[in-house]
């Protein structure tokens, strides 16, 4: 009985540095999303636009989402200084704090889809990795 044991420990083996990449990659674009989320959420409220609060809104639920999700391949403290260099990278590339074109462009469709479609995002990066 302990051989088929051994037998599935080394076919799994092989798999963990591919599995582990591609969670990586995955929590790297969720975290990505989480922290545009976050940016443009904050822009919203500043801009104290009553007509935009449930875009805010919206904006500030997405960013939790994902970063639940994110957490569940990477670890909490992990996921909380990646998120906080990435918005400073983000920020960094804006030519003021309301301007969210420029990240729109980049991460407004592809973190839809990305929130819409989590386990396909992450088999694509299972292939990606293998």
């Amino acid at each position: 009985m302990g051989l088929p044991v051994c037998a599935a420990e080394d076919i799994a083996a092989p798999n963990l540095t591919t599995q582990n990449k591609a969670e990586a990659a995955f929590s790297g674009e969720l975290i990505q999303c989480a922290a545009y989320y976050q940016i443009s959420s904050a822009a919203i409220t500043a801009m104290n636009a009553p007509q935009m609060q449930a875009v805010g809104e919206r904006l500030a639920s997405s960013a939790v989402e994902t970063l639940t999700l994110a957490k569940q391949y990477a670890s909490e403290t992990e996921v909380a200084a990646q998120l906080e260099a990435t918005k400073a990278e983000q920020v960094s590339r804006m030519s003021n704090a309301s301007d969210l074109a420029a990240l729109m462009g980049q991460y407004k469709d592809k973190c839809k889809t990305l929130v819409a479609e989590p386990q396909q995002r992450l088999d694509y990066w299972y292939m990606a990795t293998m």
